[in-house]
């Protein structure tokens, strides 16, 4: 499924400028969470994708299993680079992978 060498994180940045992921991960704001979250994407780049789950059409989801349920939306692209699309937790799920698959189509339309 995936190797284990390492990867560039990227942000996924809206037509209209906003970067969910960037705007999601300001408003938490306990700091402990948000360090477990950033270990979390360190992981991720390294190659551990241990908590991840594919959600359809390209797009994978990062499981935190602390907290609310964190969930992190991202697609891979050409297994170099994770291009993370946005986040949220447990309670918003369905509408975050929505979301997700709506952006992750968008950038490939554009850029792939």
């Amino acid at each position: 499924m995936h190797t284990s060498h390492l990867r560039n994180i990227q942000i996924y940045r809206a037509p209209n400028g906003k970067e969910p992921f960037n705007e999601w991960l300001k408003s938490i704001q306990d700091r402990k969470t948000r360090a477990r979250i950033r270990a979390g994407l360190e992981r991720l780049r390294l190659g551990n994708f241990g908590n991840v789950k594919f959600v359809g059409e390209g797009v994978l989801e990062l499981r935190f299993h602390f907290g609310r349920g964190y969930r992190i939306y991202f697609g891979e692209i050409r297994n170099m680079i994770i291009l993370l699309l946005c986040a949220g937790d447990k309670s918003s799920q369905t509408r975050d992978i929505e979301r997700a698959k709506s952006y992750w189509l968008q950038y490939k339309e554009e850029n792939l």
